[in-house]
């Protein structure tokens, strides 16, 4: 496979799957350009080469049928805008217009492809009826993988190079992201700068990290963390859980944790992770206490309870003080450090403080020397909220792609490339 930084598209078409799946206000107005953003540097490398590009998105969810509501139209203005240079659009991603217009670019030109879920090849998903008999879903499936084929193979007769640069869909084997690949040689496919620096961070933290590794794993509900928290279990010295997933090891362990949210169907596996810990030499670090609140609200009454002596009616919304003071020391001792899921709702102010110290004390870290990668989008918006993205050393674009790499999945958009 070819690296993008010493490839050079002198005088060839690239077409780039990039993840512009951008959120718009009401009148169509992209209220956050971060993915965009993300990937220029690949995109302007392509150009300054000499070469030109075709970018291709999804956006939204618009179930295989065009939808103006979901065009890339809506892209195509802020895309220029960033690059400063005029973008070109094809009213379709495969068919006459996408291939005369891909057919007459000049080096130094780039042309959008509208949306490619307009398409159900993209996601390669059949549309089957309620009623439909196991021999009808099977015959469905293989002709769309068949009709999947045939698009992948429009998409790439457009150009030279294939260049990867969407991690945010990499989880996910659609034309675009996977299928697409096949039709090139391995030295015309390659991962853009975004890719990179992501597949980076994530292995440096997870295949050679420096020691001690800290984890920080919160959210709400620990079945949605559970494989993740198997696998860093054999790369972790340290395991900070946070967040409402808390009260079901709390529980698991006998404690009082009156209405804080709970998965009662979870206590033994729980018990299980504790148990693994300990075996592995990992130190877990559960809440000592906590914020408790006698309603979901930020104007709730609040008081600082002991996480297992939480009483009726109060539920626990964020990380107490002590709690705080020890996984703060836990995180700025630390040489690498990874933090997926706050450790209260820290939408709410009144619930902030416990999310806010972990953000601090991983500034802290890092600034010590330590290497730390944010992921996930609660704590991309944690980080965020207190202005302190520039003082980690990563952050992650992705949600599902970065939640399956830590689980130690292989992702189809990367085993696509890398082979």
């Amino acid at each position: 496979m070819s690296k993008i930084e010493s490839y050079n598209f002198s005088g060839k078409k690239a077409i780039v799957r990039v993840d512009f799946n951008v959120p718009f206000n009401e009148k169509f107005e992209i209220t956050d350009d971060t993915r965009i953003k993300a990937a220029l540097p690949t995109l302007k490398k392509i150009l300054s080469d000499g070469g030109s590009v075709i970018v291709m998105s999804h956006l939204g969810r618009p179930k295989g049928k065009a939808n103006p509501d979901f065009s890339m139209k809506h892209v195509q203005g802020r895309l220029a805008e960033l690059l400063g240079t005029e973008v070109l659009f094809a009213k379709d991603s495969v068919g006459p217009d996408a291939k005369e217009k891909a057919a007459a670019l000049q080096p130094g030109q780039v042309l959008m492809l509208e949306n490619l879920r307009f398409h159900l090849e993209e996601e390669g998903k059949p549309k089957l009826a309620e009623d439909a008999s196991e021999q009808e879903k099977k015959a469905a499936k293989a002709e769309m993988k068949e009709k999947q084929q045939t698009f992948s193979k429009e998409l790439a007769s457009m150009a030279d190079v294939y260049v990867n640069d969407a991690f945010g869909t990499a989880h996910r084997a659609h034309a675009s992201t996977a299928v697409i690949a096949d039709f090139f040689d391995s030295d015309k496919k390659m991962f853009g700068f975004l890719i990179e620096q992501e597949l980076q961070s994530l292995d440096k933290v997870l295949k050679s990290p420096d020691r001690p590794f800290t984890a920080i794993m919160g959210g709400a509900k620990v079945s949605t963390k559970i494989t993740i928290i198997e696998n860093l279990l054999d790369k972790v010295n340290n395991l900070i859980l946070g967040g409402g997933m808390t009260y079901t090891f709390i529980k698991a362990r006998g404690g009082q944790i009156g209405d804080s949210i709970c998965e009662d169907e979870y206590l033994e596996l729980a018990r299980k992770i504790e148990k693994m810990a300990k075996e592995k030499g990992v130190n877990l670090y559960l809440p000592v206490d906590v914020v408790a609140a006698d309603a979901f609200d930020n104007n709730a009454n609040t008081r600082i309870v002991a996480v297992d002596q939480i009483p009726d009616g109060w539920q626990g919304l964020d990380a107490g003080p002590e709690t705080i003071k020890i996984y703060q020391d836990v995180i700025e001792n630390s040489k690498t450090i990874l933090w997926n899921g706050p450790v209260g709702v820290f939408e709410m102010d009144t619930f902030a403080k416990g999310s806010r110290a972990v953000a601090d004390a991983i500034a802290a870290g890092t600034k010590k020397g330590a290497f730390s990668l944010i992921g996930g989008g609660d704590s991309v918006a944690c980080i965020n909220k207190f202005g302190l993205a520039d003082e980690v050393s990563y952050i992650s674009t992705a949600g599902g792609a970065l939640l399956e790499y830590l689980e130690g999945k292989e992702l189809p958009g990367i085993k696509a490339i890398r082979g």
